[in-house]
């Protein structure tokens, strides 16, 4: 097949919207299975893998991301379903849950506080700009929420999705070691830690290590989105970053 063969079918298939639907299955698969060959290691992570090889895919046949979404936006709606579907392995755990609910609800909230002050401070020593401050504020938040607070508080929308995956690649990469490095054997704790700081990819990652690690993940990113559209406005404001 030539060039301009392979070009005439290419322009032909993007027009079709379940284009982006297929390239992002088949990307995924294809880093799972590299994931899994590689005995799980956490620096081929299928997430981080998938999004980049869609990125130099886009880039190769100069793809707009728009044209792209049209198909994969179907994948974007199911994260809500999936979402709803971590209560069943919450309700799983529930008797635990009802024993440590006081210290699961001040660690997330302790770690929502932590996250946003360490990120914008550290920043903010560093020189950034204002928009860039409070564009990271809410990146251990799951995407949808930490682009609605980053819109609520002046910062960037677009910045905050793309800080908000690599916050979640890298603690779904590093996130375990540290529990290991530390002595942390309690699935619990590495649940909320991890829920708290990755969202949706440590939460999948949780779920890897044990279901009960990735139940209490589930919970402290559902506590941690919450906590955070009410804390980080008045947060901000207090450390005289937000509008």
């Amino acid at each position: 097949m030539n060039k301009l063969e392979f070009s005439s079918i290419w322009v032909y298939l993007s027009a079709t919207p379940l284009l982006g639907l297929t390239l992002t299955l088949a990307a995924y698969l294809s880093a799972y299975a590299l994931y899994r060959r590689s005995g799980y290691n956490p620096l081929l992570n299928p997430v981080a893998i998938s999004v980049s090889l869609l990125i130099l895919l886009l880039l190769a046949t100069d793809t707009r991301y728009d044209d792209y979404f049209d198909g994969a936006q179907f994948v974007h709606f199911l994260l809500g379903p999936a979402t709803v579907a971590l209560a069943v392995p919450l309700y799983q755990q529930l008797g635990r849950l009802r024993a440590l609910l006081i210290p699961i609800v001040v660690s997330v909230f302790t770690g929502i506080c932590v996250a946003a002050v360490s990120a914008v401070t550290s920043a903010w020593l560093l020189g950034a700009s204002p928009a860039t401050l409070l564009s990271l504020a809410p990146k251990s938040v799951t995407a949808p929420v930490a682009m609605g607070i980053a819109e609520r508080i002046g910062g960037l929308p677009s910045l905050t999705a793309v800080l908000v995956v690599s916050t979640g690649i890298i603690g779904a990469i590093a996130g375990f070691r540290i529990f290991a490095l530390l002595g942390i054997t309690d699935d619990s704790i590495k649940g909320i830690a991890i829920g708290v700081t990755s969202h949706g990819i440590g939460t999948a990652r949780a779920f890897q290590a044990s279901p009960e690690a990735g139940a209490f993940a589930g919970l402290a990113m559902a506590l941690s989105a919450v906590g955070s559209a009410l804390l980080l406005p008045w947060l901000t404001a207090v450390l005289g970053f937000g509008r």
